[in-house]
């Protein structure tokens, strides 16, 4: 069974930078595209990046261009980089893979004040 576990979130000012990180124990983690997921109160849990094995990536249009998301491997790791934040990046971050048959983490809070 895979355990994800989040961390790296904060309360950060509107232009800020926050690096999140999902550490999975596993090895069927290095063979899985996985996906960084938010969920903002009253909202649905939405993607909003994902990365595959050999490291192709993919963004929703809202974070396009201010978040990178990528994977380590060895580490059983992936990252998501966050800039230029913005208010509405407010949410728990959480990750899995991109078919979410893994159980989910407790995910980390992201609070982006204006």
């Amino acid at each position: 069974q895979v355990q994800l576990v989040e961390s790296g979130g904060g309360l950060v000012q509107a232009g800020e930078s926050l690096r999140l990180s999902c550490a999975a124990s596993g090895s069927i983690f290095s063979i899985n595209v996985m996906g960084w997921y938010r969920q903002a109160p009253g909202k649905q849990r939405e993607l909003v990046a994902t990365i595959t094995t050999n490291g192709n990536t993919n963004y929703a249009d809202s974070v396009k261009g201010r978040f990178t998301i990528s994977r380590d491997n060895r580490k059983i790791t992936v990252y998501l980089q966050m800039n230029s934040l913005k208010p509405e990046d407010t949410a728990v971050y959480d990750c899995n893979n991109v078919r979410r048959t893994w159980p989910w983490g407790r995910g980390t809070q992201v609070t982006v004040s204006s």
